[in-house]
């Protein structure tokens, strides 16, 4: 049988079959026909919009057609009313009834599939709607106590049962005949159900929502979640298909534009796909043999689909692949060949019994997975590492310096060894020790505290102690100063080279002395000796408009040099006074000649430490571990400002990934802190929001919404009191969704650790967790 379809000239929103499927009536805002099913096409039957007596009941929401009469139809229009249509009539007279008394807009109509000119009807208002169309009014109302009411589908196995389900995630069963309360009800969803669907062969009612999932509930003495499907938009209309127990139909609200065929058994593949509409479809509709169905969509089309053009999505699977993580462990999927004798038996068994199976088979495609990997005994999981760094890791209330220092101990207690690095790296680079010796007062050449202070050392001149050097050798500490130095309380930083390596000494905050140390005492005989030295004879000699001169040697000669090759009789600036020992002035003509004299040294280069905190940060979180970036971060405070390279978006993308893992492991206190210790807006508005959630009056039924004691409709206080102790709830309060019924934390857990039943003895079966 071939697809074909027919244009219509707005939107279609629903569309219905007569009970033998030879005719379709579909309806829109601006559409009602009803079309004659031929072999290859649609023959127009009826315009019901061609009437000259237009109004706002024409614009159908929905359309259903009477299972025992051809001649009515009925249709739930977008200003609330619910209209009977009597085709064989011409004209007005077509419009048999008008019940307007919905207060908002109609989302379903069905008709009775037993009883004759019985329908129910599901409005926006929250009320469910019973009529006999031979009467001019509802014959009951049916109140759900929730904000909207999406579908109301009757039971093809008992004649006075119908399922209801609503924008609040809930699905109620009624009884016709007892329309003051509800049968049943249970949360079948996180968000609003927008559509329903009987089994037409066992109990199983099928629900779709906006959570992305088509759910199969076993509504037998005991309610239970058989199936639970995953798609990858919300689902706003299902139908189970004839004669296949366990496949069903689904049309997407939003972006998907193809009709998916499920098998309940694989919930995550779509066994047949339908890609013929352009735009949503709106509804599916099958007729008695299950390889053909009408569906018709808002790219203003219906069509009849043939499974015989079905796409199967399984088929484009990859059934092999290869993923390594950051242990160096790998898995490893490889396809396995199917061509074996039990699957030849059992496909030779299928077609030997079935000559309609082949369209209705799985795609027959599997695949081996290894795991390589070498994890030595007691070695902790990943998930243990994270647990154990995030519960023990400092990220406020403590100096930058304690904070890394405590963090690195707990990274290398955990095996995190590189971790631990990059910790002890951020100490060096931004801790308080460092900050203060690379800050100077009352100079030209301040430099930021990201950047060694080299400015400070390279801008002065050098002064040594002669008898020092000679009883130290070549260790002899150097000690450089500031020119623009003028009096001993000015020096603040003091750079000593020992063997090439600068230790800074700040001898005003007593701060310790960098990273390299000779002992107490040998620092502070060095120290005591350079103060000395500065004092006596730095100022006497050295004015800061001085030329820097170089000598003619580099070090002190050990006995005299003959054939000296004699220098230049004149050099610029060679009247430079040199000191003696005794600091007296040496003539000019036993001074060493000079070879250069330069006037103000070039200065060297600051260093700038963000490319190697960048660059770590961004290796760890390429390797998975968002949490020691976003917890880098945290802890650098302002100085994270001096990452210039790092935009906003790549900070807030690891905080929120960092929160989504504690949130995944439930620690919630963990989060919140690190949601409070952020500085970037999206991210701290997370703990401005709140979520609502009304609970209900365990006496009628209604839905509390606003704060207080007393009910709206009924004026009791019974839902604040606890069902085991009776006693009025102030505090933790614990709710069941199945029948409202609630009381202390404390009691519910005590009564149902030995119990299953409600305490109030409504013999509601409630499940603690």
């Amino acid at each position: 049988m071939a697809t074909f379809h027919v244009v219509q000239e707005g939107p279609v929103n629903a569309l219905a079959l007569n009970r033998d499927n030879t005719q379709v009536a579909i309806g829109g805002r601006n559409v009602f026909k009803v079309y004659t099913i031929e072999e290859d096409k649609f023959r127009e039957v009826c315009n019901l919009r061609a009437s000259k007596h237009l109004n706002l009941s024409f614009s159908c929401n929905d359309v259903s057609w009477s299972w025992t009469d051809d001649h009515y139809l009925a249709t739930a229009a977008t200003n609330g009313h619910v209209c009977v249509w009597n085709l064989t009539k011409m004209g007005k007279a077509m419009q048999e009834q008008d019940y307007q008394e919905h207060k908002r807009t109609v989302n379903k109509v069905n008709f009775h599939a037993s009883e004759p000119n019985r329908l129910i009807s599901g409005s926006q208002d929250g009320t469910m709607r019973y009529f006999d169309i031979r009467a001019k009014n509802a014959v009951a109302i049916f109140y759900s106590n929730t904000e909207s009411v999406r579908d109301v589908q009757f039971s093809p196995h008992n004649p006075y049962t119908f399922a209801a389900v609503s924008e609040n995630g809930s699905v109620q069963l009624w009884d016709v005949r007892r329309p003051d309360r509800y049968q049943q009800q249970f949360a079948a969803h996180s968000g609003p159900i927008f559509a329903c669907d009987w089994h037409p062969e066992s109990t199983w009612l099928a629900t779709a929502s906006r959570d992305k999932t088509i759910k199969v509930w076993d509504l037998t003495s005991k309610l239970t979640l058989e199936y639970t499907i995953h798609t990858i938009a919300s689902i706003g209309h299902i139908k189970w298909r004839p004669q296949r127990r366990y496949h069903i139909a689904s049309c997407a609200l939003v972006v998907d534009c193809s009709i998916n065929i499920w098998d309940v058994r694989r919930p995550y593949i779509p066994f047949a796909a339908f890609n013929e509409h352009k735009d949503i479809p709106s509804g599916v509709a099958w007729k008695e043999d299950p390889h053909t169905f009408l569906s018709s969509g808002r790219d203003c089309t219906l069509y009849q689909h043939s499974f015989n053009f079905a796409s199967r999505p399984a088929s484009k699977a990859n059934p092999q692949g290869v993923s390594l993580n950051n242990k160096g462990e790998v898995l490893y999927a490889h396809k396995v060949n199917v061509n074996n004798a039990i699957v030849k038996a059992a496909v030779g068994i299928i077609r030997k019994t079935s000559t309609t199976q082949s369209p209705d088979q799985f795609h027959l495609a599997s695949s081996l997975m290894h795991q390589f990997t070498e994890s030595p005994r007691g070695e902790q999981s990943e998930s243990e590492i994270f647990l154990g760094l995030a519960n023990n890791y400092v990220l406020s209330g403590r100096s930058l310096s304690e904070m890394c220092e405590h963090n690195s101990a707990v990274a290398k207690q955990y095996g995190k060894d590189q971790v631990a690095v990059v910790w002890k790296i951020i100490k060096t680079m931004y801790g308080e020790e460092y900050l203060q010796n690379s800050t100077s007062t009352n100079r030209e050449d301040v430099v930021s505290h990201n950047n060694l202070p080299l400015n400070n050392i390279m801008g002065g001149i050098e002064h040594t102690n002669e008898n020092d050097q000679r009883s130290r050798g070549g260790d002899t500490p150097v000690a450089q100063f500031s020119d623009e130095t003028e009096n001993e309380d000015q020096v603040d930083h003091i750079a000593i080279y020992s063997n090439g390596f600068p230790t800074y000494l700040n001898f005003r905050t007593g701060l310790p002395k960098g990273d390299f140390s000779f002992g107490e005492n040998e620092i502070d005989m060095e120290f005591d000796t350079m103060i000395t030295d500065f004092q006596s004879g730095y100022r006497n000699y050295v004015t800061p408009q001085q030329d820097f001169v170089l000598p003619n040697e580099a070090f002190h000669l050990r006995h005299e040099i003959r054939n000296r090759t004699p220098p230049p009789d004149k050099f610029p600036n060679s009247n430079f006074p040199v000191m003696n020992d005794d600091s007296q002035t040496i003539p000019l003509e036993e001074q060493p000649q000079t070879l250069l004299t330069v006037s103000c040294l070039p200065k060297m280069p600051l260093y700038d430490s963000s490319s190697i905190v960048l660059d770590a940060l961004k290796h760890h979180a390429i390797l998975g571990d968002v949490q020691t970036a976003a917890c880098v971060l945290i802890v650098l405070g302002d100085q994270r400002k001096t990452l210039n390279e790092l935009d906003e978006s790549t900070q807030e993308h690891w905080l929120l990934g960092y929160i989504e893992l504690l949130s995944r492991y439930q620690l919630w206190n963990i989060a919140t802190q690190i949601i409070k210790l952020s500085w970037i807006p999206s991210v701290e508005q997370l703990n401005q929001q709140s979520t609502r959630f009304n609970t209900n009056c365990s006496k009628c039924s209604k839905a509390l919404q606003r704060i207080g004691w007393l009910c709206d409709r009924c004026h009791s206080s019974q839902y604040a009191l606890c069902s085991v102790c009776h006693q009025v709830v102030k505090g933790l309060y614990a709710w069941c969704q199945g029948c409202s019924h609630g009381g202390h934390l404390a009691h519910m857990r005590q009564w149902f650790a030995i119990n299953k039943m409600c305490p109030t003895g409504c013999r509601h079966l409630c499940e603690y967790k």
